[in-house]
């Protein structure tokens, strides 16, 4: 990894804290970070020992000595901050989503693709060293055709109703919340494993919290446990707190896929199985060192993440020998690694093995597709003009 390019990181939150650690282990230079404000980054990167705040985001895409933007804002200001980097001239990675609706991403995505600079979003689960071994079990053929898809994404850090967080605002989150939040993350690995889009979907949201009461204060994400006897105000909630999808995908797969907030005990549990015509494959993100491998007529297999035994993509996303667990913090430095080896060589490769804008987009446009079949009650057909 070269140590001559240097990126500046959107955002002083989880992510943006994620984002920096994963940059530092490559060896990559962050010369500096901006917030929302530069009173409040400061507070932040002090308690993160992030690099130096910029005053505003506007400094930070002028300075000439940052290659690379990352971007971990809220999800209203995604758009804007990804045409300035561009019209700047930096490489941008964004955080999914990568703007609020189709008009915004298709935009982006011709931005990008226009400048010839390198860009993705952050659809890092994909970088679990055994969903990139599945993804290459499956593009060698080992399970036979992909045929049924199930399995969902559960949290329980929007339980109660005291649990607040800027994505309950729709201003800032967007159309849907808990699928665009979280189910968007198991609707492009599952896709990418199986090597097939999405179609279609037929969709039930439902808000099981319909008021919660809003901490008057600024509350970080998963911090709601924190969060103590402070002045509140009751809001009225419309977004989703969990969801069901049927699936259709292109080359006749079928998926079912659950997405929840509110359910207790799951801290951040994504689980998917793709039963096969020969074999069927399952993982689950709380136990990332084993792939269960489903077999008719011999015995089950455990596989434990192990390079040696790997496809080439599953070894490559594997930094520790077997039995040193890897984890979620390892994702960001497996796709940053990824991301960077185009950066370094001054271009996009003819066929990135990261999530560029294009996935970015077309994860936008699954999940209009949900809010539209959920409205209507029936099946939606995936809308792509490309």
């Amino acid at each position: 990894m070269s140590h001559r390019v240097k990126a500046a990181v959107i955002g002083t939150g989880m992510m943006g804290v994620a984002h920096t650690e994963a940059l530092r282990r490559l060896g990559v230079e962050v010369v500096g970070v901006a917030g929302s404000s530069p009173e409040r980054a400061r507070v932040k990167a002090a308690a993160a020992h992030l690099p130096p705040v910029f005053d505003s985001v506007e400094a930070l895409l002028a300075d000439p000595s940052v290659d690379v933007v990352h971007i971990t804002s809220p999800n209203d200001v995604h758009a804007s901050q990804v045409r300035g980097a561009i019209a700047a001239g930096k490489h941008v990675v964004c955080e999914k989503p990568l703007g609020v609706s189709p008009d915004e991403t298709v935009e982006l995505l011709e931005l990008a693709e226009a400048s010839g600079l390198v860009h993705a979003v952050c659809f890092n689960i994909r970088y679990y060293p055994h969903n990139q071994h599945a993804a290459g079990l499956v593009r060698d053929g080992a399970i036979g055709a992909p045929r049924f898809v199930t399995g969902g994404y559960h949290q329980d850090w929007l339980l109660l109703d005291t649990d607040w967080n800027w994505r309950l605002v729709s201003s800032r989150q967007g159309t849907l919340r808990a699928v665009a939040d979280i189910g968007s993350h198991w609707l492009d690995l599952v896709g990418f494993i199986c090597g097939q889009r999405i179609e279609a979907v037929c969709a039930d949201l439902h808000t099981f919290i319909s008021e919660r009461n809003h901490p008057v204060g600024e509350v970080e994400t998963f911090a709601a446990a924190k969060v103590g006897d402070v002045e509140r105000v009751r809001e009225t909630m419309e977004s989703d707190d969990a969801a069901g999808i049927l699936l259709r995908f292109e080359d006749g797969a079928r998926g079912l896929c659950s997405v929840s907030q509110v359910s207790a005990g799951r801290k951040n549990r994504l689980a998917w199985e793709v039963d096969g015509s020969e074999a069927a494959l399952a993982w689950e993100s709380e136990s990332p060192e084993y792939l269960w491998i489903g077999h008719r007529g011999r015995p089950n297999e455990v596989l434990n993440k192990d390079g040696s035994l790997m496809t080439p993509p599953g070894a490559a996303a594997a930094s520790y020998p077997a039995g040193h667990v890897e984890g979620y913090p390892d994702t960001f430095k497996a796709l940053f690694a990824a991301v960077y080896r185009d950066i370094d060589a001054g271009q996009r490769s003819a066929e990135p093995s990261y999530p560029t804008f294009a996935a970015g987009h077309d994860a936008v446009i699954v999940c209009e597709a949900i809010a539209e079949s959920a409205r209507s009650g029936t099946w939606v057909t995936i809308k792509r003009e490309r």
